[in-house]
């Protein structure tokens, strides 16, 4: 008799691409595949495999570890995306050795179930598409302004908060100066010496925003890809593995949102959305402190595009290299608010 131990991920992968898998058996089944998880677009609906990885963040090596991850990510989720999150179901394995989708045999895996969004109103594909708003961007930043102001407040340090941003960077610096690169030299050390010189010598900017009660348990990846402009605006895909990388300034997700923008094409929204929320939540940063966390996502997003080659990403690995040159670009010219400081 088959145990459930004896299903590979490969038989999961394989039996959920198949229309049969699902309610009905009659839509099509379109399989995308992201660093940590098989998502299943099928009709209506989003199916979300995760991947059986490690990583120093993150740990899916277990079904009880993934199953623990999944219901958090609806947990979480329900947050900014009430309607999208349906749920969590088990993927089963039958007495006749044949899989199902929340079938009565012993659980092989498990899946977080969503409401499919229209993929024409992802804000990275309206971007693309020059079909953004000022009023849609209103609409979103009023949202996230509403989450915020009533977002759990970070029960951590100053001191930690800053330490965070070291390591981290630590880590960025190990990447980019990595020689099997190329990268121009004096250029990253340039722009890394700009990130340290908050980081080691201007801690109080950072330490300020903890004092102030600033930092929350917000979204922790804010990018276009995650935010739909429906009415109202939903945003999907919070980091749901790791808290403390959840921890966060939301003007450094603010700034991360208006980065990822930048780079695909739309310079005005992430001033837009700093203006906003200046206005909704009373908190005008500085524009020393918007250049900071400009630059440090940058050269984040820099290293964390360069170590998908390190770990032998296999999708479309021509693109990592290019990704980083333009995360470095966008490091050199930080977009800053002309909003006057009530930091300092």
């Amino acid at each position: 008799m088959t145990q459930a131990s004896d299903i590979s991920f490969e038989q999961k992968l394989r039996f959920l691409r198949q229309p049969a898998a699902y309610d009905g058996g009659k839509d099509d089944v379109c399989a995308e595949e992201t660093h940590m998880s098989w998502v299943f677009l099928v009709g209506k609906r989003a199916y979300k495999l995760k991947k059986p990885v490690r990583y120093p963040y993150l740990d899916f090596s277990t079904v009880e570890a993934r199953a623990r991850d999944c219901r958090e990510e609806v947990r979480l989720n329900l947050r900014l995306a009430p309607d999208v999150y349906l749920g969590v179901t088990p993927l089963t394995l039958g007495q006749n050795g044949s899989l199902a989708i929340g079938g009565d045999g012993a659980p092989v895996d498990w899946l977080v179930v969503m409401r499919r969004l229209p993929r024409e109103r992802m804000l990275d594909r309206a971007l693309a598409e020059g079909q953004v708003s000022g009023e849609e961007i209103t609409a979103v930043a009023d949202r996230l302004c509403s989450f915020y102001e009533t977002a759990e407040r970070a029960d951590i340090p100053p001191n930690a908060y800053v330490a965070q941003f070291q390591r981290e960077h630590a880590r960025t610096r190990e990447v980019l100066t990595d020689a099997a690169f190329d990268l121009d030299g004096a250029r990253i050390e340039d722009i890394l010496a700009r990130v340290e010189e908050v980081l080691l010598r201007n801690t109080g900017l950072l330490t300020a925003r903890v004092e102030a009660g600033r930092v929350v348990d917000g979204h922790g990846d804010l990018r276009p890809e995650h935010v739909c402009l429906n009415t109202p605006p939903v945003i999907i895909d919070c980091l749901e593995f790791n808290r403390q990388l959840r921890l966060v300034d939301p003007v450094d997700e603010l700034v991360f949102l208006g980065l990822e923008c930048k780079r695909l094409g739309d310079g005005w929204i992430g001033p837009a959305l700093i203006e906003r929320y200046s206005a909704q939540l009373g908190d005008s940063p500085s524009p020393e402190l918007i250049a900071f966390y400009w630059r440090y996502r940058a050269c984040l997003r820099a290293r964390l595009s360069l170590v998908h080659i390190l770990e032998r990403d296999t999708r479309k690995p021509e693109k990592w290299l290019p990704l980083a040159r333009q995360y470095l670009a966008l490091a050199e010219a930080p977009e800053i608010s002309s909003r006057p400081s009530e930091d300092r």
